[in-house]
């Protein structure tokens, strides 16, 4: 009984501290990912005006949407391996600033070949972001806490979609022709320009590492390494042989081939959810906005349960697996309801609250890679698996372009997803994967 009271003494004092950390970290990110998430949606609400403003296919724009994701790709691992030199605060410093800049650069657009170059420089400048964020909370948060907090991260996209709906639809409805600008104009100058502000603010709220918070005591930051030093300790040995054994490492393919399952997912949602909405008869482009926050709102009711969830069952392949599962499926089962309002709605809401949360899979691949190999290991995951926004987008314009709606693409999709979840519980070695002491 005399060693339990310490024992319980000092995780509730470790509690405190994470509270504590938890406060300061998590909304500056968040916001940061609502930032981000809104750059890759807005594309999607832009479409129902742009593409009649400038004569462009469902092809191109399909295909301007997700090229975006190859030269994402190409510099994703330089940008990441860059963050371990440089520090988080500069290179998220240097990303929101470009991005935002370039995001908003996209009202000149005229030419489909200007709107290719504009989404491709947009992937070299925001490349990095997303796995950087995965790295930094390695860098703060011990594996057993990662799922919450993924969770509370990823819980930008739906609080992105429950905002970024109903202001991209005002903006195109209300801003239409003012100062000679269409409302698309208007939808990347507005939601473009505050990224770059914010990564400024961003700069000067984070800290790299806990030893450099200021705003954390001697005795915290200490607490906070030790924590960090024993979660190290009961990974497997392969975790500090460096960056090349992430690279070298078989597995590591098989998780960027599940999270590009997992892009593909969310992306074919969040693309395609205005169309989708709009082909309900809702009226006017305001209200297509406005229907489509309902489904984000339950994305992120799912995002928080789902993840504490995992947390708490210490489990993480099997809510990874089902929630991709269910994902794409849902949003395939809209086409059986044949256009109904309200079982078209919840259908969406569904999939939202699954595809989602099937981007819980950000928990695993730290713990896996373990402290030295993550920057690169995360990297190349994400650089990989991102091609699935590449993918899903241009592949859904093409086939829509070729059948004329959307069942067929929708249906591949979901292919696509089960694949995913399959290699998850069948690939995803648990013995190699460790959430505190407990398996994954």
């Amino acid at each position: 009984m005399a060693t339990a009271e310490p024992a319980a003494e000092e995780s509730a004092v470790e509690s405190a501290v994470y509270g504590k950390i938890d406060r300061r970290i998590v909304p500056v990110i968040m916001i940061a990912y609502v930032l981000a998430f809104l750059d890759r949606i807005n594309v999607g609400y832009a479409q129902l005006q742009m593409k009649q403003s400038l004569g462009f296919s469902d092809a191109v724009y399909g295909l301007g949407a997700g090229i975006f994701f190859l030269s994402y790709f190409l510099c994703e691992l330089p940008s990441n391996l860059w963050m371990q030199k440089i520090g988080a605060r500069l290179t998220f410093l240097r990303i929101m600033v470009l991005w935002g800049l370039t995001s908003a650069a996209t009202m000149f657009v005229v030419e489909p070949w200007q709107f290719y170059g504009v989404r491709l420089l947009l992937g070299v400048f925001e490349a990095g972001f997303f796995p950087g964020v995965i790295l930094y909370l390695t860098w703060w948060y011990p594996s057993h806490r990662r799922g919450r907090v993924t969770g509370l991260f990823l819980f930008g996209i739906p609080i992105t979609g429950m905002i970024g709906g109903p202001l991209s639809g005002a903006i195109l409805t209300h801003m239409d022709g003012v100062n000679g600008l269409a409302g698309w104009q208007w939808l990347f100058v507005l939601e473009g320009l505050p990224t770059a502000l914010f990564g400024v603010l961003v700069y000067v709220l984070l800290a790299d590492r806990p030893g450099q918070a200021k705003w954390l005591d001697a005795g915290e930051r200490q607490l906070v390494q030790r924590v960090l030093d024993a979660d190290q300790a009961t990974g497997d040995s392969h975790d500090r042989a460096g960056a090349l054994t992430a690279l070298a490492d078989p597995r590591t393919y098989v998780m960027a081939g599940i999270y590009f399952c997992c892009a593909c997912s969310v992306y074919t949602f969040t693309f395609w959810l205005p169309t989708l909405i709009k082909a309900l008869n809702v009226g006017s482009l305001a209200s297509v906005g406005l229907w489509s926050a309902l489904p984000y709102a339950a994305g992120g009711i799912g995002i928080l349960l789902i993840s504490a969830s995992s947390d708490r069952m210490r489990e993480r392949r099997w809510h990874v697996a089902l929630t991709l599962a269910l994902g794409t499926s849902s949003l395939y089962a809209t086409t059986l309801v044949a256009g109904a309002f309200w079982p078209t709605m919840v259908l969406l809401c569904l999939s939202a609250v699954f595809s989602f949360s099937s981007v819980l899979f950000w928990a695993i691949p730290p713990t896996y890679l373990g402290r030295e190999s993550a920057a690169a290991g995360i990297a190349v995951i994400s650089s990989i698996g991102i091609l699935g926004g590449f993918v899903s987008p241009s592949l859904m314009g093409w086939m829509k372009g070729l059948t004329g709606s959307l069942d067929a693409g929708l249906l591949l999709m979901a292919g696509i997803a089960a694949l995913g979840a399959l290699a998850t519980v069948l690939l995803v070695p648990a013995t190699a994967l460790r959430v505190g002491r407990a398996e994954v």
